[in-house]
């Protein structure tokens, strides 16, 4: 095919027209759902802080706790989960990449040499050896947008993984959290428990003294006795629990069970509990929980694919030529005579199909609406989770001071009745009944405390804690 000036100036005309053409399919406009003014059950202690997204950030470190600031740190690269989120994000980078590269044409090149041997009839022994060499290109023009809306879907798609990568930070750093707490529970209620054994041993002690001086019955060392062992054997089931919040702790850090054990086995008091908590107002929960940042990105993305479906109902205009030199002899390649080109254009539409180019877009179509109810939908559970986590950790605050209360009267009671007993003043079982007041009020006391801990860990996940709000890091 010969190359005019006119040629030229149409193929030109075409690019440049095709690139000016707008895409076909809806434009996604941002969801907008409706949300509430404040939460519902706003505690006293909440507030809206002017660092309220670096507060959210870290929130972990308002813990005051040294050996949770280093778990965190631990997790956030050794976690196998967020590794195999980290993997997903670069697939749905080299996605974008690959979609991106439909927007130019594709070049080749190739070179080759040939020997013919004419028939005798024609040239009688004449062998010709022929070079060739040149390159090739093919080109899609993207005339209504169906390679550009491929692009839109995966850069959208792109920041859904980045989104649901930070999600996954969210629910690791909380977990982690929430076992380490456990953990520290676990070994107050294990010193509790030695503590009131050690009590319920002095007791047996004294109720045998005052038995050998006939000044109690046998009756009442068995019952010592039975309510010590009652106590003994309640400690291996922490001891179990114990075990089970250590190892939950390296399985999250990417360990082997029993790494840890030497780190954590001093015994420590739980993490203070924070004056305050950054609540913010519901609008907020939009931009800090990155699962609802992930399921709107989804829904762009299907909105956009629903215009790369359509576009596939229209022609499509494909371009190819070539560029090169042909020579009997490979020193004569590259002259002016030995160049050969050729360019061609096809343009293809498809006539008939029995409707399926049109189901395609229905079905994409569908696919969108589901993304769009999905996200109204995990927004909502959003916010009934913090409106939840809000009662649930008001809740906790009133149990503790409640339990509080009521294990300093056990204590005071459980001494008070001892004392009266030793000096005979006293019924045997008011001493007992008292150690075991004592030992459930201590015990729901420190499971109380761990929880009004839990709860707010839970308050600050429901709010989308736990990664960097303002700048979200790309992973390499």
């Amino acid at each position: 095919m010969r190359i005019t000036s006119k040629s030229n100036l149409i193929i030109l005309s075409v690019l440049l027209g095709g690139c000016a053409l707008p895409m076909v399919g809806p434009d996604y406009q941002a969801a907008t759902p409706h949300m509430p003014s404040h939460w519902a059950a706003q505690s006293q202690d909440s507030n809206n802080p002017t660092n309220e997204d670096a507060r959210l950030k870290r929130w972990w470190t308002q813990f005051e706790d040294e050996s949770l600031n280093w778990l965190v740190d631990q997790a956030l690269t050794g976690n196998l989960d967020l590794k195999l989120a980290q993997a997903r994000l670069h697939q749905a980078r080299a996605g974008q990449q690959l979609a991106g590269g439909g927007l130019y044409p594709a070049v080749s090149a190739s070179t080759s040499r040939s020997r013919n041997k004419n028939s005798d009839a024609i040239a009688p022994q004449a062998t010709r050896t022929l070079y060739d060499a040149g390159f090739d290109a093919t080109w899609e023009i993207d005339v209504f947008g169906g390679n550009r809306r491929a692009v839109e879907a995966s850069a959208a798609d792109l920041a859904a993984s980045q989104a649901s990568l930070n999600s996954v930070r969210v629910s690791l750093v909380a977990e982690l959290a929430r076992n380490y707490i456990e953990f520290r529970s676990y070994q107050r209620r294990m010193a509790i428990a030695r503590d009131n054994l050690a009590s319920q041993s002095e007791t047996l002690q004294l109720t045998e003294w005052r038995y050998q001086a006939g000044l109690a019955r046998a009756s009442e060392v068995e019952q010592a006795r039975t309510s010590r062992e009652q106590t003994r054997a309640g400690i291996p089931d922490i001891e179990v629990s114990l075990a089970a919040a250590e190892n939950r702790i390296a399985l999250l850090l990417g360990r082997n069970p029993g790494e840890l054990h030497a780190m954590l086995a001093e015994q420590k008091p739980l993490p203070p509990v924070p004056a305050s908590v950054a609540t913010g107002i519901p609008a907020d929960v939009l931009r800090q929980r990155p699962d609802l940042i992930a399921a709107e990105r989804t829904l762009a993305a299907e909105t956009a694919r629903v215009g790369q479906k359509l576009a596939q109902r229209f022609p499509s205009l494909n371009l190819s030529g070539s560029f090169g030199w042909q020579a009997y002899s490979f020193a004569a390649l590259g002259g002016a005579g030995t160049i050969t080109r050729a360019l061609s254009g096809t343009l293809a539409a498809t006539l008939f199909d029995g409707g399926r180019l049109r189901s395609q877009v229905d079905a994409q179509s569908a696919v969108q609406e589901q993304a769009l109810v999905s996200y109204q939908s995990n927004v909502l559970t959003a916010l009934e989770e913090v409106e939840n986590a809000l009662k649930s950790y008001a809740a906790a605050r009133e149990r503790v001071d409640a339990r509080r209360n009521a294990a300093e009267s056990a204590r005071n009671a459980a001494d008070l009745a001892r004392n009266l007993y030793q000096s005979g003043l006293a019924d045997f079982q008011q001493v007992l009944e008292t150690q075991r007041t004592q030992l459930t009020t201590e015990d729901s006391l420190a499971t109380a405390e761990a929880i009004l801990r839990t709860s707010l860990i839970t308050l600050y996940k429901a709010l989308g804690g736990g990664w960097d709000i303002s700048t979200s890091e790309k992973t390499s």
